[in-house]
């Protein structure tokens, strides 16, 4: 049985991302399969920001936290719900950031910068980096995480693959945005009691 330092996945991001890359059997066939898809990807992914965006402006609760000026936005900031559209700057701000965030997922060497990046992701909607206005709660996060790895599995099952290649792309993909997940709730969580 290996030993695991539970202190140690609190405080040490790459412990952390070690323990999980292995728990979940994420490997270099994973990294190959997800970077051999990028040029298949690509041209999809402004469609995929594209709808992540019009799922975020369906609620009121997801639409709010894009009233706040967002970390490096320097223009106009909306002043309510009404107000801002899918078109306003921000909002292709906002978009641009995705699609580099979507990006970066399938062509980063999966290295210590791309977990710190991966962490970022987590830590940035929170208070606790980039703008202090911006605090969007763990419901909304996962509501976001469910739909944006069901537009990856309805994405990879719309390529025709083979039945081979699909089934590790679907893995790959599975076990990444999960390993994003837990670099997003991370945030979300006191560091808990060790027994």
């Amino acid at each position: 049985m290996k030993h695991i330092d539970e202190s140690r996945l609190e405080e040490d991001l790459t412990y952390r991302f070690n323990y999980l890359v292995e728990f979940m059997g994420f490997g270099q066939e994973d990294i190959d399969v997800i970077h051999q898809s990028a040029p298949i990807l690509a041209p999809l992914v402004p469609g995929l920001v594209d709808a992540v965006y019009d799922k975020l402006f369906t609620y009121d609760c997801t639409k709010r936290h894009f009233l706040p000026r967002q970390h490096g936005y320097m223009g106009d900031v909306p002043t309510d719900l009404e107000s801002l559209s899918l078109d306003h700057e921000m909002i292709q701000f906002r978009k641009s950031h995705l699609k580099g965030y979507l990006t970066r997922l399938v062509t980063s060497e999966y290295d210590e910068k791309l977990v710190t990046y991966l962490d970022l992701v987590g830590k940035i909607h929170t208070p606790k980096a980039g703008s202090k206005d911006l605090d969007i709660p763990l419901v909304q996060m996962n509501a976001l995480m469910g739909f944006v790895a069901d537009a990856f599995v309805a994405t990879i099952l719309g390529l025709g693959l083979d039945a081979d290649l699909q089934a590790k792309a679907l893995r790959a993909f599975n076990k990444l945005l999960w390993i994003q997940n837990d670099l997003i709730t991370r945030h979300y969580q006191a560091t808990p009691a060790l027994a």
